[in-house]
């Protein structure tokens, strides 16, 4: 299902499901979305800092609650995740899926960590969500709060999902449903409920900070669970921080090459400045030959 877009006017919650976010990046974060017509409800816990975990926002079930209470709020239309880091994973037992599938749909953003979310929400919720960049980040830098914006109030204006300068690793074409996000959050879902292969799909992966022997790890363990098998294409965006690129490069050609499939290199996803929004759970087609990945469909309706 697709949740319905954006239109000017509409109320949205902004939560913090996973590290703490600085005041002054949940003020912008205020700034922006409310440039956009928007009506923000910030979560109670938005700004909090965990009192003996200080790398997450506020204990699990609070920020379970900020999570599930902004999704059953009928007024809210979208969740916006203003940060990563870590714990997502922590709430996602403590979050009622059946209650929010009653719910009806609503729109999810955020990435990095928020993939566990987006592996949720699409599993226990059969929506598509928007692995985007975050409303309370550095990173929303023109470019990103550009696309972002219009893959929110005008999604068939933003079918365009690599950024110029993607070539191609593997070369070919292929067609198949949007999966994926950060690597790191992938490989630690294999074996929750909320795992979701890659069979049939185009798989995007892209991380922050893992060091080429990590990142090995991750593609290699992925590859014997199985959840490569079967995937149609695979788009590999931003590696900020991971080590020299062509020591990344070289890695991924030696791990996911031998899966025969178009592997399209560098398409500028990710924890990378003016990086697009990409909707998961919808049709693509990937060209690895001419460095592109375009939405086949728009990611919301309306």
């Amino acid at each position: 299902m697709r949740p319905p877009r954006l239109q000017p006017g509409d109320h949205v919650a902004l939560v913090s499901p996973a590290g703490p976010v600085a005041d002054d990046l949940l003020d912008t974060a205020h700034r922006t979305l409310k440039s956009w017509g928007l009506e923000v409800h910030e979560g109670p816990h938005a700004r909090g800092v965990h009192p003996t975990v200080p790398y997450l926002a506020a204990p699990d079930t609070d920020r379970a609650s900020d999570f599930t209470q902004a999704w059953l709020d009928p007024d809210i239309r979208a969740v916006f995740a203003a940060r990563g880091g870590y714990g997502s994973m922590r709430i996602l037992d403590l979050v009622d899926w059946t209650a929010l599938r009653e719910a009806g749909p609503k729109i999810l953003t955020g990435s990095s960590d928020i993939t566990a979310l987006h592996e949720a929400v699409g599993v226990h919720l059969g929506l598509t969500t928007l692995f985007a960049p975050m409303v309370g980040s550095v990173l929303l830098t023109p470019g990103a709060a550009d696309h972002l914006h219009r893959s929110l109030f005008d999604p068939a204006t933003a079918l365009d999902l690599a950024r110029p300068g993607a070539e191609p690793l593997v070369p070919g074409q292929a067609e198949g449903v949007l999966v994926g996000g950060n690597a790191s959050l992938l490989v630690s879902s294999l074996g929750a409920p909320e795992h979701r292969p890659a069979t049939g799909a185009i798989a995007l992966l892209e991380d922050i900070t893992e060091s080429t022997y990590r990142l090995d790890r991750i593609l290699t363990q992925l590859l014997r669970s199985g959840w490569f098998d079967g995937v149609a294409g695979i788009v590999l965006g931003s590696w900020a921080d991971c080590g020299p690129p062509e020591d990344i490069k070289a890695l991924m050609l030696d791990r996911l090459g031998p899966l025969g499939v178009p592997v399209l290199w560098e398409a500028g996803i990710g924890h990378v400045p003016d990086s697009p929004t990409v909707p998961l759970g919808v049709p693509a087609r990937l060209d690895a030959d001419a460095g592109t990945l375009t939405a086949l469909e728009p990611a919301l309706s309306g």
